[in-house]
């Protein structure tokens, strides 16, 4: 089985999203304003539910917390 088949186990990338929220003292309700992101669709990513993430979601996130992609996406495994 590939790796993109094995969609229903754990990925082994945590997104720190809650954790760099709490630093800021950004709710995610702001975070979703500034990036134009659903709070549903923020949540899912900051849960480590979401299954693929687009480039310029990251890097809009990125931008308003002024992090790198480093800083909200680390390696579990």
């Amino acid at each position: 089985m590939s790796p993109a088949e094995a969609d229903d186990g754990p990925s082994g990338i945590h997104c720190r999203l809650d954790e760099l929220l709490a630093e800021r003292g950004m709710t995610l309700t702001r975070l979703s304003e500034l990036v134009g992101v659903s709070i549903v669709n923020l949540s899912v990513l900051k849960n480590d539910r979401a299954r693929a993430v687009r480039y310029s979601t990251l890097s809009a996130i990125c931008r308003a917390l002024d992090c790198s992609v480093g800083d909200l996406l680390v390696r579990t495994d």
